[in-house]
């Protein structure tokens, strides 16, 4: 599936991956491949994503995400380096 992270400041990230993990307000979630449809609202925590067999971490601190199509898009507050 394809994921896209963005801040207000810049794109952080684009690639295909096998499996991402977010921070959700409820609970951490997890979206594989031909996920169903969802927008969910983000706290701030850690975001990991497997690309090209890497494990991938990001710390955001809040956000939205969306997942429609195969496609995801993490539209963070911002991301602490």
């Amino acid at each position: 599936m394809q994921l896209e992270i963005l801040t207000p400041e810049k794109k952080v990230f684009e690639g295909e991956v096998s499996i991402a993990t977010f921070p959700g307000a409820d609970g951490s979630f997890q979206i594989m491949d031909n996920h169903a449809p969802l927008i969910s609202l983000l706290k701030e925590g850690t975001v990991e994503y497997k690309d090209k067999g890497a494990q991938q971490t990001l710390r955001i601190t809040g956000g939205v995400v969306e997942v429609l199509s195969n496609k995801v898009i993490l539209l963070a507050d911002g991301v602490v380096e």
